[in-house]
């Protein structure tokens, strides 16, 4: 896909979308895009943002592709993902490891489909990697959980919501008569992007903060 910063071009090829107006697969037109790249010493994988507005409709959409690895070791871009209008939050930050951010945009994405026990079981995976990540030695998901908390990653109410992922994540990974509904998708996806926030984004701006400190008291 190529970068532009020209509006409505014609010479780019249309987006398949899922357009909330017309609630159903559409043509979009590119209206533009910005590529965000690492700097210093960032590291993450490069993320491109399209603008798009629906052939239909002319509903704008903001779309995410992630840069990744392609058979023959060609870069390329995943499948976009819409991360405006969404009933989800924001851009995922990028300070999240580019594995497990991979397995939160493709719960978003299944959300977006109104596939709501996929939604649960990716936000199970997406758990079960940040275990991994953290260091965790145990496989089952539950004691994984349990060793962060004994480690004072996760306390109190966040290992109650990480306890209640894994529970729905279970329900969406093992054949029922009762499906995720759309509440429980939803409140899965909020509750991950949570912890993972407080993991990755906040318990390290804290660790700044108090390194900052310590240094400018001589300590």
């Amino acid at each position: 896909m190529t970068t532009t910063n020209g509006w409505g071009d014609p010479s780019l090829p249309p987006m398949l979308i899922q357009c909330p107006r017309c609630d159903g697969h559409t043509l979009s037109t590119q209206q533009g895009a910005y590529t965000l790249g690492p700097q210093g010493d960032e590291d993450f994988e490069p993320l491109i943002y399209t603008l798009v507005s629906c052939d239909k409709c002319r509903t704008p959409q903001l779309l995410m592709q992630m840069a990744e690895m392609e058979a023959g070791g060609v870069w390329g871009w995943s499948e976009p993902v819409c991360e405006w209008p969404s009933s989800a939050s924001g851009p995922l930050s990028p300070s999240i490891p580019s594995a497990i951010a991979r397995e939160m945009r493709e719960a978003r994405a299944c959300f977006s489909a109104k596939l709501y026990t996929a939604t649960a079981v990716m936000v199970r995976r997406t758990l079960e990697g940040m275990c991994v990540d953290q260091g965790t030695s145990k496989k089952a998901l539950f004691a994984a959980l349990g060793e962060l908390r004994d480690a004072n990653k996760i306390e109190g109410r966040l290992f109650d919501w990480a306890q209640a992922l894994r529970v729905l994540g279970n329900q969406g990974a093992h054949f029922s008569k009762e499906a995720v509904g759309r509440e429980d998708a939803q409140d899965a996806l909020e509750l991950a992007e949570a912890l993972l926030d407080y993991i990755y984004v906040f318990t390290a701006k804290y660790d700044e903060f108090q390194q900052r400190r310590a240094k400018a008291s001589g300590g």
